[in-house]
């Protein structure tokens, strides 16, 4: 304990892994003291994976343990401790009674719901809260503010130029390198009938001992969550990240832009990164992983399109998506503009479908708590947004069963580009499609019983008589969305007979689709 009265309780939260954490910016080892907290409120709000709860426990404790030897003191509840009173607010109130201190400082949350909590907590406690901005993040909200007063349309691209430009990533004096700000369209390949090439897998980290504990605790406590816990590999110390960006850059950064849209049965990752988790964790700065793909393509090691392409997922899409929640929160959570109701099927849970596509996708996350974005755009999004479930719903069900949700990334995805329920403010049209698209971009369809093709029968594709009958449900609210004119022609050519048939067919598979959901319960 601090050799003198505690001055400042310095807060660090589970997703806020760094070293130059703000709220630890000027702590002091014989003044302030750190809290961490491993709290059931955080674990079981939703039903969340096995492998994720036990991903954010394992990498705090290692983290706890990095701050000791520094000599900061640390006081850490863990979960399990009987002591322990299950949240943020209890927590603290207790660390606070137990120590003292002249304020509390925090580096601002990744979720309106947490800081929201400490606010209180401490108001309540009569103790000054102060939150400090994260300096992980490129861009401060009070900077996307900025970007966006005035404009009618918060378009990314805009918004990705200037971050670019600022930081000087993949730039020419004041030209992007190559001439070409966006090299989108190279990214569109699918393996073709050969399938992938031998792909080596990311670079995977057994569990020490630290690790292990956490995964015991997660199998003994939350036994009845969903998810697997039989395949942890993931990175969870400072070192284990920057390893696994070494590993991407030097093993898949070569073909990743090129076929990132693509998927293929019982290949999880591709020339996918599965560096989110540790971004998202602040184990790994975003401008050493931008450095580092910057560094491979002007070395020769990459294209320019596979390095610009994750430099765009980086700085641009990633601050962008953090900068439109915290301009809209609260109220954006209750945002539902096409008036989706349902509830989120079972089998998004256990995979428990025979839709191949599904089922393959689902699978990856009970093993692994991932899914790369395509999975989750337009096979796991695609289907709730054309069955109609509640766009929170499903965001729900993304913080419950991937390793790297956090609110502030979840939400503008999953509930703004993915189930369009902001009414198109950060996607201009809703990612909708038929399963022609899926059977384009993967091998699924080939080891399924249903015809991508066909919209009505025993063997039409849910995914193909869900789309005709989401744009005739719709027709009216996308009239003048100009990006869905195509679409709502080729509807208009059906003969009217036709869509009556599809419609009906679709409302069986609705009623069918939704008619269990996830029962699970955490302790």
């Amino acid at each position: 304990m601090a050799a003198q009265p505690v001055r400042n309780l310095n807060i660090v939260l589970g997703d806020q892994l760094d070293r130059a954490s703000t709220a630890l910016a000027d702590v002091h080892p014989q003044t302030d003291v750190v809290v961490m907290m491993e709290v059931d409120e955080e674990a079981s709000y939703v039903p969340q994976h096995r492998l994720r709860i036990a991903f954010f426990l394992a990498a705090m404790r290692h983290h706890r343990d990095a701050m000791r030897r520094r000599g900061l003191t640390v006081l850490y509840s863990e979960m399990d401790d009987p002591a322990n009173r299950g949240s943020f607010a209890s927590e603290l109130t207790r660390r606070v009674a137990e120590v003292g201190c002249e304020r509390l400082i925090v580096t601002k949350p990744g979720d309106h719901r947490v800081e929201t909590a400490l606010r209180e907590t401490a108001a309540g406690l009569g103790k000054p809260l102060e939150v400090r901005d994260d300096h992980h993040f490129i861009v401060q909200p009070k900077e996307f503010e900025a970007f966006a007063a005035g404009r009618k349309s918060l378009l990314m691209e805009t918004f990705y130029r200037q971050v670019r430009s600022r930081i000087g990533a993949l730039m020419d004096g004041d030209e992007p390198v190559g001439g070409a700000w966006n090299l989108d369209r190279e990214n569109r390949a699918s393996f073709g009938k050969g399938g992938p090439p031998e792909i080596a897998p990311p670079l995977g980290f057994a569990p020490d001992a630290t690790t292990q504990g956490a995964i015991d605790l997660v199998r003994k406590r939350f036994a009845n969550s969903p998810g697997s816990l039989d395949r942890f590999d993931y990175p969870v110390t400072r070192d284990q990240a920057r390893a696994a960006l070494a590993d991407f850059v030097d093993h898949r950064l070569e073909h990743f832009d090129r076929f990132q849209d693509a998927m293929a049965l019982g290949r999880p990752f591709l020339y996918h990164g599965r560096l989110s988790c540790v971004l998202n964790l602040h184990l790994l700065d975003p401008r050493e992983a931008v450095a580092a793909a910057e560094e491979a393509c002007l070395a020769g090691r990459a294209p320019l399109n596979s390095a610009e392409g994750f430099v765009r997922q980086i700085i641009g899409w990633r601050e962008y998506i953090r900068g439109v929640y915290w301009r809209e929160m609260p109220g954006y959570a209750e945002r539902n503009a096409l008036d989706a109701d349902l509830p989120a099927p079972k089998f998004l849970w256990t995979g428990e479908t025979d839709m191949a596509c599904v089922r393959a996708a689902v699978g990856q996350l009970v093993d692994h708590a991932y899914a790369h974005h395509i999975q989750r755009l337009m096979v796991l999004g695609l289907l709730n947004l054309l069955l109609g479930v509640n766009p929170y719903a499903v965001h729900r069900w993304h913080m419950s069963m991937f390793a790297d949700a956090v609110d502030w990334v979840s939400l503008p995805n999953v509930l703004g580009m993915s189930q369009y329920g902001d009414g198109g403010l950060v996607g201009t049209k809703p990612y909708c499609a038929s399963g022609n698209y899926i059977d384009r971009m993967s091998d699924y369809c080939r080891s399924c019983r249903y015809d991508p093709k066909r919209a009505t029968g025993a063997n039409a594709c849910p995914f193909t008589s869900l789309y005709w009958d989401f744009l005739a449900r719709h027709k009216g609210r996308f009239a003048a969305n100009r990006r869905m004119g195509m679409q709502l022609r080729n509807l208009e050519r059906k003969p009217e007979s036709e869509v009556r048939a599809i419609r009906r067919h679709a409302e069986r598979l609705r009623a069918a689709m939704t008619a269990e959901t996830w029962s699970g319960t955490v302790r």
